[in-house]
């Protein structure tokens, strides 16, 4: 049976998880080629945790990796040489920033970022925040519990599909589980929307995720969107009791609650059905 998330209980945890994120992803931004819709910057789930995979650096490659199973932080490279250290409650962004570091600078590789958070309401630069340094151990395993099983669900869904599919991939800034489809027509431009926007909804596509939730929307839930939105879109309907088309900016999200499927008699096929009627909708 899938763990429940209460947002409540681990928001403050959420939190300083999201700006460790926010600091190895942009490392491995700076790191990676750049990739169509942003793919290059993103993190996977693995069977511990979360990890950059590999990146290059000169003549050698790293790889950075959360272990949410053990609570460290390790960072590998080709020539077999790692430098750890453990995450714990008490850890603040600035140790956290500086552990990461310095680390890295150990191991001979260079990493410069723009250190500070991206998208979110905490502004303070990532080597000055001492404010954030909760971490429940086992939020943070449940959580990533989900998204490791949510990961294998979306890889199903994408096996419907032969058409441009994303990977199932974490994108840091808003910490949420995505996959897209992309039916390759260039969609129109977007109007007073920044570099990130307009590079990561360039063409048009239909996306799913797992939203873990924030203060303005404090549940889990699972998401679909259509992007640029159809005319009569939320007129379709969406499988899984509690779904529901909902506005968000210009346009709506299809959200189904995370409780609905993990409450579910058979939570697979509860999420692959909200997952094709977001798809179905989108193409109606």
């Amino acid at each position: 049976m899938l763990d429940p998330l209460p947002y409540a209980e681990w928001e403050p945890t959420k939190v300083t998880l999201q700006l460790w994120l926010q600091i190895v992803g942009k490392i491995r931004l700076r790191a990676m080629p750049p990739r169509n819709h942003w793919w290059h910057v993103t993190l996977y789930a693995t069977e511990r945790g979360l990890s950059t995979m590999m990146m290059p650096h000169r003549d050698r490659f790293f790889e950075i990796a959360f272990d949410f199973v053990d609570h460290r932080l390790t960072i590998g490279t080709s020539r077999g040489d790692a430098r750890s250290f453990p995450l714990r409650d008490g850890l603040t962004v600035s140790d956290f920033y500086r552990s990461v570091m310095e680390s890295l600078e150990d191991l001979g590789v260079a990493a410069r970022i723009l250190a500070r958070p991206y998208g979110m309401d905490v502004t303070t630069p990532f080597r000055d925040d001492l404010a954030h340094h909760a971490y429940d151990a086992l939020a943070v395993q449940r959580w990533w519990r989900i998204i490791a099983w949510s990961t294998i669900v979306f890889d199903r869904y994408a096996s419907d599909f032969a058409g441009k599919c994303s990977p199932a991939h974490i994108f840091w800034h808003t910490m949420d589980l995505a996959m897209g489809r992309f039916n390759g027509k260039a969609a129109p431009p977007r109007d007073g929307v920044n570099a990130v926007e307009r590079e990561a909804y360039s063409h048009e596509v239909i996306a799913v995720g797992f939203w873990a939730g924030d203060p303005r929307t404090p549940a889990p839930a699972y998401y679909t969107y259509t992007a640029p939105e159809p005319s009569g879109l939320i007129a379709e309907p969406l499988a899984g009791t509690g779904a529901a088309w909902v506005p968000s900016g210009s346009g709506h999200l299809g959200v189904l609650p995370y409780e609905t499927v993990r409450t579910a008699s058979d939570p697979e096929a509860t999420l692959l059905a909200f997952l094709r009627s977001g798809y179905a909708a989108g193409t109606a």
